[in-house]
């Protein structure tokens, strides 16, 4: 059976829903906290002692990613994108690539059964 890796990165205010529609579907994932730059809105901070205010070269972002057999790769990613959903720009991305293989360390099983 064919395996796919969703990547998602999302707003990291997100990330608490994102898991939660994503845990009951995959096996496992992993989470990366960063920074971004991309097509959304920067935050506005205040400067000084309140009186300006600048703008953060980057957003707090999470990407989410995971390893899935390729049928459950449309409701995973239909899952995440409704979590992550504002409306706004800067919602985040959702990459989907082919797995050739797997194998899990502790069991040493292999492909789908690695999962």
């Amino acid at each position: 059976m064919q395996m796919k890796r969703i990547e998602a990165t999302v707003q990291a205010t997100k990330i608490g829903a994102v898991t939660e529609a994503i845990s009951e579907i995959v096996g496992g994932f992993t989470i990366l906290e960063g920074k971004g730059r991309g097509s959304g809105a920067r935050q506005e901070m205040r400067s000084g002692r309140g009186t300006g205010t600048i703008t953060a070269e980057y957003n707090e972002v999470a990407t989410v990613s995971t390893i899935v057999d390729d049928s459950d790769v449309e409701k995973i990613s239909s899952a995440i994108a409704d979590a992550a959903f504002t409306g706004k720009g800067g919602d985040g991305i959702i990459i989907v690539s082919n797995v050739d293989t797997v194998l899990n360390i502790a069991s040493k099983k292999s492909g789908s059964e690695a999962l």
